[in-house]
Order: structure tokens, then sequence, then C-alpha cells
């Protein structure tokens, strides 16, 4: 991970184990973190703590956001009604670039519950690292901001 960024990361109680090894990993690497909860493995409700997080990527007070939860699947949903996010539940190293490189995400969603602790820290660099292609994805973008 060589371009440093500036990561809003957030979580319920079933992505808390996750969230704290990747913002462990993240600041090692010299990126800053906003960790916008939650703080614990007590149950909370996921919108809470995973809109903070779309809301500071969609106005620009962070350049990407991760979010976390058992499946990911409703992190993902939450992120994505915030306009302006473009949030992808990954699963694997391919998804990821996938993410980055045609989507052009700015929110990585992960499922404690559905990969190991190593795949989710290597998603998570791998993702960071992945460029946007740009070329033919550009315009498809723009139509999905446009909505």
């Amino acid at each position: 991970m060589s371009q440093q960024f500036t990561i809003a990361i957030g979580s319920d109680h079933a992505g808390f184990t996750y969230k704290e090894a990747i913002k462990a990993m993240l600041l090692k690497a010299g990126h800053t973190v906003r960790d916008l909860g939650t703080h614990s493995e007590a149950s909370c409700d996921y919108p809470d703590f995973i809109r903070p997080v779309a809301e500071a990527v969609a106005r620009g007070e962070v350049q990407r956001g991760i979010v976390l939860g058992g499946s990911g699947n409703g992190e993902a949903i939450v992120a994505n009604r915030v306009k302006g996010v473009r949030c992808g539940l990954c699963w694997n190293e391919q998804v990821a670039i996938w993410n980055r490189s045609h989507n052009d995400a700015n929110c990585l969603s992960l499922g404690q519950r559905t990969v190991t602790e190593a795949e989710a820290l290597h998603i998570v660099k791998v993702w960071l690292a992945t460029p946007f292609e740009g070329g033919r994805h550009t315009g498809r973008i723009t139509k999905i901001d446009a909505t």
C-alpha cells in the first residue's frame, strides 16, 4: 500500500473484531483512520455506524470508507443509500480488484462471518492498491452517480 489514504471505518457488533484488526493494519501502514464505531461487541444496529462512514465519504472528508458486519450485505445497502457512495461487498481478491478497477468504489463492505481475518486484511490491501481503470467504465460510473 504505497498511497496513503484518509479512511473512515465502521461496523456493527458482528464486524467489530475485524474492524479492529483492519484499523490496526491501516494505521501501521501509515493511513489516517477515523473509527466511527461501534466500539465493542455489544449488540447494536448497523445503520447507526455505517451511515456516518458513508456520509464522510460523500462529503469528501475521507477518501475511502470501509464498513463491516456479519455478512456485509446490510452494510453495503446502507452505504449505497448515500448519494455519491459506491460501496461493494467483496469476498475475495478478484472481486476487490473489480470493485475498484471497474466501479471506482469509494467504500468497501466486508462480512466477518464470510471470510477469514487473513482474507479480510488481504482484500483491504488489494482494494486500496487497485486504481480505477477509467476508459469504458467512466461513462458507467457517470450513469450510476446520476441516479
